[in-house]
């Protein structure tokens, strides 16, 4: 568990220190495309360049103390062109991701 756990740690901190994760969608559908994620450490945005639709950019952090959890961080939906925000805490951040809707 604790390989796995520092494995996790290693891999989000090469995330963070590149500071932009890209996100791809279907051609196929009418979701947004050719979105990119920039982020600090109580912030993330995302812009999509084409397609249609919305996205929103997500983050998840962990609480610093260990039995408090997880804090969920959404931002709005933004329309293909326009950026999606969310403010968040400045603890460890686990995840950042685009969630599209067509």
């Amino acid at each position: 568990m604790k390989l796995r756990k520092a494995a996790a740690h290693a891999a989000l901190g090469l995330l963070v220190a590149t500071g932009t994760v890209a996100a791809t969608g279907s051609a196929a559908s009418a979701a947004p495309t050719g979105c990119t994620v920039t982020y600090g450490a109580n912030w993330a945005q995302s812009i999509c360049t084409g397609g249609t639709g919305e996205h929103q950019v997500n983050m998840l952090q962990q609480h610093f103390m260990p039995g408090v959890g997880y804090i969920a961080c959404p931002g709005n939906w933004a329309p293909v062109g326009q950026v999606s925000y969310a403010s968040c805490a400045s603890h460890t951040i686990v995840n950042v991701w685009v969630s599209t809707r067509g």
